[in-house]
């Protein structure tokens, strides 16, 4: 704990901008953007300043922050920093747009994906900015990168001296809760940086203060720009804002509800819907019928139900080829644990279909954040004592957390 750190860190977030108290309705809700734009970007004054961000960096009426602020004399906007899939969005997984020059405002675009430290805070020197603001919207997992691409430029931008800005956003699958296994150190990779949980339950804005807080070496001269309106058990479409597909596989908000349980999928040699028009919420292999979702419905989990689906990816795994599974169908957001779902479609695939693997390089492992998962379910454990085995890391994670949530 850094108490003295922490003390200093949420005043700097007050100041510039209070929580404040509107809850009525999606109208009243405003982003860290549209607060700072109607404060005519007076954080930002007098500096040259470089966005990280892609195409879920939108307004309200769905026009993108950085044409906005290029087209706003009151912003000296110098240059624009992409993620994985890019600042416009044209890159699959696992991909990125380069090092160009965008044709719609003529600013110059920098790669951030899989650079880091000293590497990352060069581009930041290279670019001339002052300021680096942050505005991505995402969708509430561990091991969904742009949360990691967050932490890695306000590492970078310490290292550079640069000043950091976060631009807020909902949390689109709510604040509610923390849920699942909190990451090991040593099994720290790009889907996770450092010990937090699976399902995190936080703001971007709130995870920068913890990683300022609990994680970063030294911390970065952070300002975070909040929300007005939004309340912790809000889901995306109480927000009244655009859906823009964070990347190509996050179609709706939907597939972000399901994700941080049956992204886990990844690890396996089950087709986690990767190339279908449901990608996380159709899960299946050659040679799974209707047993598995037999199984699954026989577990009585809270707020899904499961169908037996057959579908036929157009790319990635058994691409062109039919396959047999289940389709997620959640129907009461507030009872569904996402996690303890993907626990639960993990011990029963294994139990009802032979075929049944993980992914050689134990991708399982860095998704979950340790071997546990993997180890026990191939021991035969069932998904109650998979889940009650990181009970105690999971009530720790959501000790520190506490500290740095900003809205109620």
């Amino acid at each position: 704990m850094h108490l003295s750190r922490r003390n200093l860190l949420a005043s700097a977030t007050l100041a510039a901008a209070p929580s404040g108290s509107a809850h009525r309705g999606p109208e009243h809700l405003r982003t860290g953007f549209e607060r700072l734009a109607a404060d005519g970007y007076s954080l930002l004054s007098g500096q040259k300043v470089g966005v990280v961000t892609n195409p879920t960096g939108v307004t309200r009426d769905a026009r993108h922050i950085v044409d906005v602020m290029h087209a706003d004399p009151r912003v000296r906007l110098t240059a624009v920093f992409g993620p994985e899939h890019g600042f416009r969005g044209t890159a699959q997984a696992g991909g990125s747009e380069g090092r160009y020059d965008d044709p719609a405002t003529g600013l110059p675009v920098y790669d951030t994906y899989l650079k880091s430290g000293r590497a990352l805070a060069d581009v930041f020197t290279a670019s001339g900015v002052d300021t680096v603001v942050f505005d991505i919207q995402d969708v509430g997992a561990r091991f969904y990168t742009y949360i990691w691409t967050l932490y890695d430029c306000m590492e970078a931008a310490g290292l550079a001296g640069r000043r950091f800005v976060v631009l807020d956003r909902p949390n689109p699958v709510t604040g509610r809760a923390a849920l699942g296994p909190v990451l090991h150190r040593e099994f720290a990779t790009f889907v996770g940086r450092q010990p937090i949980a699976q399902a995190h339950g936080m703001t971007v804005a709130e995870l920068a203060r913890l990683f300022n807080g609990e994680f970063l070496t030294t911390p970065v001269p952070l300002r975070t720009v909040l929300m007005t309106g939004w309340t912790r058990a809000r889901f995306h479409d109480a927000s009244g804002l655009p859906w823009v597909p964070p990347s190509p596989n996050m179609p709706t908000a939907d597939t972000a509800l399901v994700y941080s349980g049956t992204c886990m999928f990844e690890g396996t040699n089950l087709s986690e819907g990767r190339g279908t028009t449901r990608p996380f919420e159709l899960l299946g292999a050659e040679g799974v019928d209707g047993s598995w979702a037999a199984a699954a419905r026989e577990l009585g989990l809270p707020g899904v139900r499961f169908r037996e689906a057959y579908f036929t990816p157009t790319f990635s795994k058994f691409q062109g080829r039919t396959v047999g599974g289940v389709q997620l169908h959640v129907h009461d957001r507030a009872a569904f644990d996402p996690v303890r779902t993907g626990i639960a479609l993990l011990v029963t695939a294994r139990k009802v279909w032979d075929g049944f693997a993980w992914r050689p390089d134990d991708w399982i492992d860095k998704l979950t954040g340790s071997a546990r998962v993997r180890t026990m379910i191939d021991a035969g454990a069932t998904a109650d004592e998979v889940a009650a085995a990181w009970e105690d890391e999971l009530e720790e994670f959501r000790r520190i957390r506490k500290e740095y949530l900003l809205y109620r």
